[in-house]
């Protein structure tokens, strides 16, 4: 398990960065695990209709190039390194899932999914959305904790 919110690791701010310059120390572990897993769960809060800044930042530092796809002469989609692995997506929110859904579209989730996930590999992609969390009963927090064990389970 990583928590994101407890690593310390610089934003990236250029392409050259992000291409050149070494993976931060702090995220190594991190990068291992996702080389490692065959199964990624990746949870967070939505706000302001995406992922936090953080989420993205780290994504950026841990999906450079050489670990999570190559560059290939002719092929402007380069090759894939990460096939071969699934990932859930957990998103928190405010608002009722299903106006975020149907209503916003989900275009941040959907981004997420097609331009970083599946770019480098990861299928399938499967979603849940967790709306109006703010206002949920404890019994309705005890039904979605025990469906994220089931989910757990399904992926042992």
């Amino acid at each position: 398990m990583v928590d994101i919110g407890e690593l310390d690791f610089p934003l990236l701010r250029s392409q050259k960065a992000w291409k050149e310059e070494p993976l931060p120390a702090a995220l190594q572990e991190a990068q291992d695990a996702i080389a490692w897993c065959r199964h990624l769960v990746l949870f967070f809060p939505l706000w302001l209709a995406d992922m936090p800044a953080l989420v993205k930042a780290f994504l950026e530092q841990v999906m450079r190039p050489g670990f999570a796809f190559e560059y290939v002469e002719g092929n402007p989609l380069g090759k894939k390194r990460l096939s071969g692995r699934s990932v859930r997506l957990v998103v928190t929110m405010g608002m009722p899932a299903l106006v975020y859904r149907h209503i916003y579209r989900a275009h941040s989730i959907k981004s997420l999914e097609r331009n970083v996930l599946g770019f480098v590999g990861f299928s399938p992609v499967h979603e849940t959305l967790i709306g109006r969390v703010e206002s949920m009963s404890e019994q309705g927090r005890a039904k979605w904790f025990r469906k994220m064990h089931e989910y757990g389970a399904d992926a042992e």
